[in-house]
């Protein structure tokens, strides 16, 4: 995705060699808040779902896996427009016109966002109808319209619309007795033209498709016979719930003449504002906000693009937006549902199941309590399995000798077995003490529901502050011992969902470092109570002091390079925005210091401009698991700093979250990151993709004759190679 950009005068005259220790006559002549500097953030965030989207367009996957990134790239668009785009659109009605630091106004952006979707959405329609489908229909797995149907399948549709669907349809009529109806946020509706046979006289209503039933009509499954009758068990036929809806548009409106219908799709404004002024009692200004939020602004209307004007003009009147908010689609639309059949039971089409690994150390020795005394411990999910999580809180909350477990959580998901595990703990008479936010957003109702389940069974819950979320992922459990109270730490850049534990990449530490016990005592203690301590032993918090932690150590490199010194750092993360960062970063490239940045997602950070990032490569990898964890390497070989890290080098996740960023002090799980992360996404010869000045990606290209190595392949053989594995799949 280009973004096109100019280069100061200054900057671009004098290119140099990477690598070059050649410094400019005066950095300070640089000036690093340059618009020309910086990739704009949405558009790099439509850069990485593009390469969301070209994995759905690779032969290599199994068919099913790319029509799940093809519902994950339609997920990933959905949020973008409800927080985003909507944050855009409010600055516009507010007449607050900040520019983003690449220099683009709100309205800017708007129209660069408009013009890469719809191009990404014309790759999109192609890739489905032309590639997908055509490919899936040839493995059995065929996506029907109602016209193609025979007059048996006819049939049993029809009877299946009776049954199922006819009585949960609310058809609403738009006329002077009845106002415009309320679309609620990501609804799949119909607008249906109909007219009077009698009077002549036009009439128009909404259609919304149930959202309580299957997106997908599974056709064999409406005839119990014909299913066992079919020679290929593994045939699957599916049309669209909205098309069987459309053919029985007759009884829904009987006795009227049908003229047209036409399906669409709207999105609103879900971002939640909570004012610090107000939040005395933040458990129900959350409350008010849920509610509030389903009525946020339209701020997408997505149409069939065979929809007639006049419809079209009546929905824009309607639901007060542009046609710059309006997209077309040539096909399905919220195409997000096909997950539902990318999740299907075919063996054939999908990735091999996932073996995960207990490490050695938590299966040799019976006591976890001493495996954790005897060395640190680290979990790289999902190659490793997140049970040796729960069972450390498993045995906590059994063991006598455990007298308090303290816990944040974030993103726990609707089938909490933490939770579950600190409630048998509370009820087990253990202090039980949760940070649990409530303000993750899309996550707030289920957070509050187990923050209500905690309460009543008798652990203290807190929610802490109004204007920053609490993202770091620590879990604390004290025990007595024979020499007193003893501090067991998790760490982790992951949250404590065993779900999304199967999916992403992250890295949890296993500890019972008496400093690092201290500091997370101390965050408790800040996140429950009152607290401004800045510095700590071992950990390092933001809001208070990452940032300026990060800084420090990128300049260190700098001034070692700036000596004839070696320097590196490496760093992986989701994302790369923070203007200070980014600056500290040019500042440590114009001193000569290899900078490598894996960057899954957004990254405003231009690599190769002459004279300022001539020494930075920056790159994404994109694979079957979501590439989540954030470790950081400072120093040359054998001098190396690693830390790991809850936050991204964003100025949410250093200025208005609770972080944390953790050092790996053992000398072996330093050797193990450099081994399963570091190695791995450098030697990536095939699927990733680096990033150039423009802002653009290019996947790698296999050179001829070489070996494959895909990073993720090449860590999941590697953790495999290590020792003991279990057979637990997914």
């Amino acid at each position: 995705m280009s973004q096109t950009m100019s280069l100061p005068h200054e900057v671009a005259s004098t290119p140099h060699e990477v690598g070059s220790t050649e410094k400019p006559a005066a950095e300070d002549a640089i000036e690093l808040e340059q618009p020309g500097l910086y990739v704009n953030r949405e558009m790099s965030w439509l850069a990485f779902n593009e390469r969301v989207l070209s994995e759905a367009g690779e032969v290599h996957w199994p068919l099913l896996e790319r029509l799940k990134f093809l519902a994950i790239y339609a997920s990933n668009l959905d949020e973008f427009f409800m927080i985003r785009v909507s944050g855009l659109h409010e600055q516009l009605e507010a007449a607050v016109i900040e520019t983003s630091p690449d220099g683009l106004s709100p309205r800017d952006q708007l129209t660069r966002i408009g013009q890469a979707i719809r191009r990404q959405l014309g790759t999109v329609s192609r890739m489905l109808s032309i590639e997908l489908l055509p490919a899936l229909a040839e493995r059995g797995i065929h996506f029907r319209d109602w016209d193609s149907l025979d007059a048996g399948t006819m049939r049993l549709a029809r009877q299946y619309f009776r049954h199922s669907v006819f009585p949960v349809v609310t058809p609403l009529a738009v006329d002077p007795g009845h106002p415009f109806p309320f679309l609620s946020n990501l609804s799949l509706s119909l607008a249906v033209e109909a007219r009077d046979p009698e009077t002549g006289e036009r009439k128009f209503a909404r259609v919304k498709v149930p959202e309580s039933l299957p997106r997908f009509v599974s056709l064999v499954d409406l005839d119990p016979g014909r299913q066992a009758a079919i020679d290929r068990p593994e045939e699957h036929q599916f049309l669209p719930l909205e098309q069987l809806i459309a053919a029985n548009l007759d009884d829904l409106f009987p006795g009227m003449e049908i003229l047209g219908c036409h399906p669409f799709r709207v999105t609103r404004d879900m971002d939640m504002d909570i004012l610090e002024e107000e939040a005395d009692d933040l458990l129900s200004i959350v409350n008010r906000e849920i509610r509030r939020r389903r009525f946020g602004a339209c701020v997408r209307l997505e149409v069939d693009a065979r929809i007639p004007g006049r419809v079209r003009r009546f929905l824009m009147e309607k639901l007060e937006i542009d046609e710059e908010d309006i997209y077309e689609s040539g096909g399905l639309l919220g195409l997000g549902a096909l997950m539902s059949i990318a999740q299907r039971n075919r063996p054939d089409l999908r990735d091999p199941p996932l073996v995960q690994r207990t490490p050695a150390d938590l299966i040799e020795h019976p006591d976890l309590f001493a495996a954790i005394r005897a060395r640190d411990i680290l979990l790289h999910h999902p190659y490793d399995s997140f049970s040796s999580v729960l069972e450390f809180l498993r045995r906590a909350a059994d063991d006598r000798q455990v007298v308090a477990i303290k816990m944040t959580l974030y993103r726990a998901g609707a089938n909490a077995e933490a939770v579950r595990l600190l409630i048998h703990a509370a009820e087990n008479g253990k202090e039980v003490a949760v940070s649990i936010e409530i303000k993750a957003r899309f996550d707030e109702e289920t957070n509050i529901a187990w923050a209500q389940a905690l309460e009543r069974a008798g652990a203290h819950v807190f929610f802490g502050h109004a204007v920053s979320k609490t993202h770091a992922k620590v879990a604390l459990v004290v025990r007595r011992e024979d020499d007193g109270l003893r501090r067991y730490v998790h760490l982790s850049t992951g949250n404590y969902n065993a779900g999304t534990a199967r999916l992403y990449t992250d890295i949890g530490l296993l500890t019972a470092n008496p400093a690092i016990g201290e500091d997370v005592s101390e965050l408790f203690n800040s996140l429950s109570g009152f607290s401004k301590k800045a510095q700590h032993r071992k950990l390092v918090m933001a809001p208070t002091a990452l940032s300026d932690a990060l800084v420090a150590k990128i300049s260190e490199q700098a001034v070692l390079a700036s000596a004839g010194r070696p320097a590196r750092i490496f760093a992986k993360m989701n994302a790369l925005v923070d203007p200070r960062i980014i600056q500290a970063l040019y500042r440590a490239s114009i001193a000569g210091v290899p900078i490598e940045l894996c960057v899954r997602g957004i990254c405003c950070l231009r690599p190769g401009l002459p004279r300022i990032s001539e020494n930075i490569r920056v790159f994404s990898i994109v694979g079957r698991f979501l590439e989540h964890e954030r470790v950081f390497v400072f120093g040359p070989a054998g001098k190396e700093e690693y830390f790991l890290s809850s936050a991204d080098w964003m100025p949410r996740n250093l200025h208005r979250r609770v972080e944390v960023m953790f050092p790996i002090e053992a000398a072996a799980l330093r050797e193990q990151i450099d081994h399963e992360v570091v190695e791995p996404a450098l030697v990536d010869n095939c699927r990733a993709y680096d990033m150039n000045v423009e802002g653009e990606y290019t996947r790698r290209c296999l050179p001829e004759g070489a070996t494959a190595k895909d990073a993720q392949n090449e860590v999941l053989e590697r953790v495999l190679r290590r020792g003991i594995h279990i057979a637990d799949k997914s």
